[in-house]
């Protein structure tokens, strides 16, 4: 089978060029800078960029199936409309140029967090309703929520629209710190305190299997929740202190999300007023106190999706990060 993958050199993109090659897949690697990787033997990487139709609408010539991974991460209230560009409409024209090149399926690369925040430890799933009033908060999952609403609309006749929403993605081969910042700042010791919230988290190569299973089995119209571990941020930092030797955070914020960002703000100030990197920006300690906790039973029901055990994607992403030496005080 003919496959497309935007984003391909993604950290997400390129584990699911190794899972499609693996399957025995023709591959069609779509990337702005298609020369920063090495493809297995037989993919075909061209140069394109999803705000660009006329590079969509070459690159998906002959498609039957297209994997749509292309995105921006930022936790940047500043980036609020690159965002929306790259996310509401890049996506629309994703699909659009699928739908033209007689494409049968297109399984988007969303994210669990257009559906898995709240304020207290609550287990999300997919047919929950979104948290409007704390997306409004993240610029990020914001349009994420956007371009999943445009993708699922897109379904018709011949025409399936699939989602699969990873929670934090984990693992080895984050080469551009995409997902992996809150290890590589636990590394470097810049996690001053453990905030009050929970979180969940995914191997990368567990959630490029999933998308591949989705273009197999997924029911269009849907979106697929795929996540191993959901644990509070405090045993998140235990689990990597039993892993690395390192120390885990003494200290604990209040449950408060607004005294966290207060204390997050002033340690910002300080951070500029000394012309040094702050331990942690404000948006990060805010999302730290909610809670991002989902379910994957459908994932694992209907596609016969299976995470690897948590831990030992926490011991792959350490290993990963130092072999690279991606953080800054090797320790």
């Amino acid at each position: 089978m003919k496959t497309l993958v935007t984003g391909a050199t993604g950290f997400l993109g390129r584990h699911l060029v190794d899972a499609l090659v693996a399957r025995g897949h023709d591959v069609v690697a779509l990337a702005r800078t298609p020369d920063r990787a090495t493809f297995p033997e037989g993919v075909r990487a061209v140069g394109g960029d999803i705000l660009d139709p006329a590079s969509l609408a070459w690159a998906v010539e002959g498609c039957e199936v297209v994997f749509h991974c292309a995105g921006v991460v930022s936790r940047d209230p500043a980036d609020a409309e690159l965002l929306r560009r790259v996310h509401v409409v890049g996506t629309r024209n994703v699909l659009k140029a699928s739908r033209d090149a007689g494409a049968r399926r297109v399984v988007v690369a969303s994210t669990s967090g257009t559906v898995a925040i709240s304020e207290d430890a609550r287990v999300s799933r997919e047919d929950d309703a979104a948290p409007y009033a704390l997306l409004e908060r993240f610029p990020y999952y914001r349009s994420k929520l956007y371009a999943e609403q445009e993708a699922l609309r897109a379904t018709a006749p011949g025409f399936d629209v699939i989602c699969v929403n990873p929670s934090l993605l984990l693992g080895p081969g984050d080469t551009l710190g995409s997902s992996t910042g809150d290890v590589r700042d636990f590394l470097d010791g810049r996690i001053p305190a453990a905030p009050a919230g929970g979180m969940a988290y995914v191997d990368a190569r567990d959630a490029a299997e999933a998308m591949a299973l989705a273009a197999e089995k997924g029911v269009a119209g849907r979106r697929y929740l795929v996540n191993a571990s959901n644990c509070t941020v405090r045993e998140f930092f235990d689990r990597l202190a039993r892993l690395t030797g390192l120390p885990a955070p003494l200290l604990r914020l209040p449950p408060s999300r607004t005294l966290a960002r207060a204390g997050a703000h002033l340690l910002e100030a300080a951070a500029r007023f000394a012309g040094t990197r702050p331990p942690v920006d404000a948006t990060s300690v805010e999302m730290a106190q909610l809670f991002w906790y989902c379910d994957s039973t459908r994932a694992t029901t209907e596609l016969g999706w299976t995470p690897r055990d948590p831990v030992a994607t926490l011991a792959d992403t350490v290993d990963d990060l130092r072999g690279r030496a991606a953080y800054v005080t090797l320790r």
